[in-house]
């Protein structure tokens, strides 16, 4: 799972949450123009212009009914130099590009030597587009999540799993004609009708996590339509479109080794710079931690309710965990958490409950459109999935496994055009395919996957930490990514790139001198 989504530190203020979702349309109009009807965004930077562009619901039914899609431009900080539009998307999936652009767009501009015009939109199904809707107000929605928690034990799941049925019969219910066009194969149609409304010859796309998988669609699906592909953090595609547990369980393969390794650079770093390396190994601390809030709660005196429990530390540490930038913060709460006062992270849990619970519509959705209608599942299958996803990873395994498998598992609405393969395009340019060695969302493995299986591609290993090579900032990455996007020229393939900086340093995140 790629949610929630980590950029550059420059970038990561933004939410890793999927806007909160209003009432979806789906009504017939006429067909879109063949330009895009440009306006200045509201309450946005000067400069940014924004436009609603209508899209078939079904591509293959042209004058049928339509949606709507938001998208953003930020026009090229060098117009005199000015290459094309260069496409993002941020994966999640359900992720806001609209939102993105508007909180980073200056740092978006930079990664194409601001010869770009940044662009990008909320695909179908999310934000301020045509969008999946599974209740009828926040309110309705609070109800009926209350206070978030994921199961752990078996007796946990028997107890919640008809929440879980609940949820994905209230989605598929209210929203079954979109999530019947709600493939990344309909997204990836409709980024290529973008391209043409703004009449680009080629597409220039960067994608990251889930990203990678719609470009991975788009190269095969349009080979001949590539200039420049950017594929950061890559997803497994033949695990992706076979089920949500397959998905999961290639996606989070690297998950404890990164947190071994956060372990292991904390001690390295020492109490002065990490504060679980207080008072003994830090990975010696954390496993007393866990075997602890597997027994049961401890206090937080601060919270409400005055306790943290194993739920609350897998949400903190899945959130943490994706970027290094956070580490010493987490370290920290961790320490405190160790020495008896959990209230700083069963606080997060509390707070984080909600927004995540909002980001869900469009998650589960766009992650159940991909993958085949799954057969009805007992009540004896449901802990050997838990046993599955936990064995792959003790930390992501039982969390993803709650947010997007147990509700997919009860989906039945098919994606009319899903797209499984093959996977293998020829491109005329080379696709750049970036893969971190300790990403804790999508593993290494896949990026060397993805370029091994495309015909035309290049792999270029960032040797560093986090989800996407955003999160642990490395002055080669951006310059080859920037060459590449502005000359075509790749680095050799299987290059190597240092991040600037070791997790934990003072200065993290700082350029170098």
């Amino acid at each position: 799972m790629s949610l929630p989504v980590r950029l550059a530190p420059s970038l990561r203020r933004i939410s890793v949450i999927a806007l909160v979702l209003s009432a979806a349309c789906i009504c017939a109009a006429p067909a879109s123009a063949d330009t895009i009807n440009w306006k200045p965004c509201k309450e946005a930077e000067k400069g940014l212009e924004c436009a609603r562009v209508q899209v078939p619901l079904n591509w293959s039914e042209i004058a049928g009914p339509k949606i709507t899609l938001a998208v953003i431009r930020r026009p090229a900080s060098e117009p005199a130099q000015r290459i094309g539009s260069l496409f993002f998307n941020f994966g999640g999936p359900g992720a806001s590009g609209v939102g993105t652009v508007k909180a980073t767009g200056p740092q978006l501009d930079k990664i194409g030597d601001g010869r770009f015009d940044v662009i990008s939109w909320d695909p179908r199904g999310t934000g301020e587009s045509t969008h999946i809707s599974c209740f009828a107000n926040k309110e309705e929605e609070a109800k009926f999540w209350g206070v978030y928690t994921v199961p752990i034990s078996n007796a946990e799941w028997k107890q919640r799993m008809p929440q879980a049925i609940a949820y994905a019969k209230r989605c598929t219910k209210r929203n079954r004609t979109l999530l019947r066009y709600d493939s990344t194969a309909d997204t990836v149609r409709d980024m290529d009708h973008l391209r043409e409304l703004l009449g680009e010859p080629k597409l220039n796309y960067r994608g990251i996590s889930y990203g990678t998988f719609l470009g991975q669609t788009y190269a095969n699906l349009f080979p001949d339509e590539v200039r420049a592909m950017v594929l950061d953090a890559n997803l497994n595609p033949f695990e992706f479109t076979k089920a949500v547990v397959n998905s999961m369980a290639s996606s989070n393969a690297d998950t404890d080794l990164v947190m071994r390794k956060f372990a292991q650079l904390c001690a390295e770093a020492g109490p002065q710079r990490c504060a679980l390396a207080n008072g003994g190994s830090p990975q010696k601390r954390l496993n007393r931690l866990v075997a602890q809030l597997k027994r049961g709660p401890i206090p937080a005196p601060k919270a409400d309710p005055p306790k943290l429990t194993y739920s609350d530390l897998l949400i903190r540490v899945f959130i943490g965990q994706a970027g290094p930038a956070e580490w010493p913060q987490l370290a920290s709460e961790l320490d405190e958490a160790a020495r008896g006062d959990g209230s700083s992270i069963a606080m997060f849990g509390q707070s984080f409950g909600s927004a995540l619970t909002a980001s869900l519509n469009a998650a589960v959705g766009l992650q159940c459109a991909d993958k085949p209608v799954p057969p009805k599942l007992g009540s004896s299958d449901w802990p050997q999935v838990l046993r599955t996803l936990t064995k792959v990873s003790v930390w992501n395994g039982p969390f993803n496994d709650w947010l997007l498998w147990a509700p997919c598992s009860a989906w039945t609405v098919a994606a009319v055009n899903r797209y499984t393969g093959p996977w293998n395009a020829d491109t005329p340019n080379p696709v750049l395919v970036i893969g971190t060695r300790y990403d804790p969302r999508t593993n290494y493995g896949a990026s060397v996957l993805v370029s091994k299986t495309l015909k035309n591609a290049t792999l270029l290993t960032h040797e560093g930490y986090g989800h996407t090579s955003d999160a642990d900032p490395s002055a080669c990455v951006e310059r080859d990514v920037a060459r590449y996007l502005t000359t075509l020229k790749t680095p050799p393939n299987g290059a190597v790139c240092q991040s600037d900086r070791e997790p934990f340093d003072p200065d993290f995140g700082e350029p170098l001198p």
